[in-house]
C-alpha cells in the first residue's frame, strides 16, 4: 500500500498546541512529530482526551483563535501552520481534506448532499454548477451510495447515519485531496457499517494514492487500515511503529494496556483486562511520564525522565524500560 521510496506529501515536526483561559493553561499536544508518503495511512491510536483530534485540527487551522499553536507543518514542501486564513482555505477541501467524527454537525443541515458537494468543487475548480453536479453524481456512485442520482437531493437529515458517513467521503474527495485526516470516522456506527467504511477507504486510497492520517481509540480499526500506528497518550507519542511491530511487539506499557483491554475472538472464558484509574488532567500533567501513576512497570526514573527508545528497525518508545518489555 505504502511508497517508500517517494518523499513525504506531509511532514509535522514539534507540533505543540496549549489551550489558554482563564489563567488555565491546557497542554493538548505536546511535541507531535510524524511524516506521510503518498498511499501510506498513519493511525493516531489512543484514549478519548489524548489529543488525537486535537492534532488533526490544527493541522487544517480549526482550532479556535484562543488555541496557541507552535511547530511546523509541511504539505507538499510547503510550510502552511501560520498561513492567513484565506490561504488555508484554499488548501483545505483541495491539497488536504478531512472527514469529521459526526456527520451531521460537519454537513450545512439546509442545503442538499449534491449542493454541499458541488459548491466545494466550484470552489475549488472554478467550473459550472451543472459539471459539479455531474462530479457530485460521480463521487456518490464512486463511495457506494445506492440510487446516488435521487440522494444528491436528499437533507442530511433524510439519509442514515452510514450513509451520511459515506456522503461526508464523498465531500471530502471532491477536490481530490493527496491528504486525507479521518478523525475517527467510523465511532458513530454500528460494526457492519465500520467495517464497509473501512475498506471503502482503503479502496478509495489505492484509486487515488491518497495519504490518510486516520484517528481512533479502536484498536481493531487500526490494526485493519494502517501502515503505521503512532500510539497517543497526554499529547505525546508514545509508542510509534509498523502496524506489525506496535500489534505483535508493544514495547510501551499503555499500548500494552490498550491490546489486552480490546476484545477479540480468542478470549471466550477469560476476564477482560483493564488500565487502572483515568487519563491525566492535561492542565496539570505530572512530570516526567504522564502514565505512571496508573503504569504497573513504574520507577523513581518514569517520575523524572520521559526518554525515546528507538529499535534498529525504527520503532519508537517513550519509556525507560521499553527495552525490559521488548520482545526478545
Amino acid at each position: 500500500m505504502a511508497d517508500t521510496a517517494s518523499t513525504p506529501v506531509l511532514r509535522v515536526e514539534d507540533l505543540t498546541v496549549r489551550f489558554t483561559r482563564r489563567n488555565t493553561d491546557v497542554a493538548a499536544v505536546n511535541g507531535v512529530d510524524f511524516s506521510l508518503k503518498a498511499g501510506e495511512t498513519l493511525t493516531i491510536l489512543g484514549e478519548s482526551g489524548s489529543g488525537k483530534s486535537v492534532s488533526l485540527k490544527a493541522l487544517m487551522g480549526l482550532l479556535p483563535a484562543y488555541a496557541g499553536i507552535s511547530g511546523k507543518v509541511w504539505l507538499n514542501g510547503q510550510e502552511i501552520l501560520g498561513l492567513p486564513a484565506a490561504a488555508l482555505a484554499k488548501l483545505r477541501g483541495g491539497a488536504v481534506s478531512m472527514i469529521f467524527q459526526e456527520p451531521m454537525a460537519a454537513l450545512d443541515p439546509v442545503y442538499t448532499i449534491g449542493e454541499q458537494i458541488a459548491e466545494t468543487i466550484v470552489q475549488h475548480e472554478g467550473c459550472d454548477n451543472r459539471t459539479a453536479m455531474k462530479r457530485a453524481l460521480g463521487l456518490l456512485e464512486q463511495v457506494k451510495i445506492p440510487s446516488a442520482e435521487r440522494r444528491l437531493k436528499n437533507f442530511p437529515h433524510e439519509m442514515s447515519g452510514g450513509m451520511r458517513q459515506r456522503a461526508m467521503i464523498a465531500l471530502a474527495l471532491a477536490c481530490k485531496p493527496g491528504v486525507l485526516l479521518a478523525d475517527e470516522p467510523t465511532t458513530a456506527l454500528d460494526v457492519t457499517v465500520q467495517i464497509q467504511i473501512l475498506l471503502l477507504l482503503r479502496q478509495l486510497q489505492e484509486e487515488l494514492g491518497m495519504a490518510i492520517v486516520f484517528v481512533t481509540h479502536d484498536v481493531g480499526a487500526a490494526a485493519e487500515i494502517s501502515d503505521r500506528i503512532a500510539v497517543m497518550y497526554a499529547g505525546r507519542f508514545v509508542e510509534t511503529g509498523t502496524t506489525r511491530q506496535v500489534m505483535r511487539q508493544p514495547m510501551h506499557p499503555y499500548t500494552r494496556g490498550l491490546l489486552s483491554s480490546t476484545v477479540h475472538g480468542g478470549m471466550r472464558g477469560r476476564a477482560l483486562e483493564t488500565i487502572p484509574g483515568s487519563p491525566p488532567n492535561l492542565a496539570e500533567l505530572p512530570p516526567g511520564c504522564a502514565f505512571a501513576p496508573r503504569c504497573r512497570y513504574a520507577a523513581d526514573a518514569c517520575r523524572r525522565d520521559i526518554p525515546v527508545v528507538t529499535t534498529e528497525t525504527g520503532a519508537m518508545a517513550r519509556c525507560v524500560r521499553a527495552a525490559e518489555l521488548m520482545p526478545a
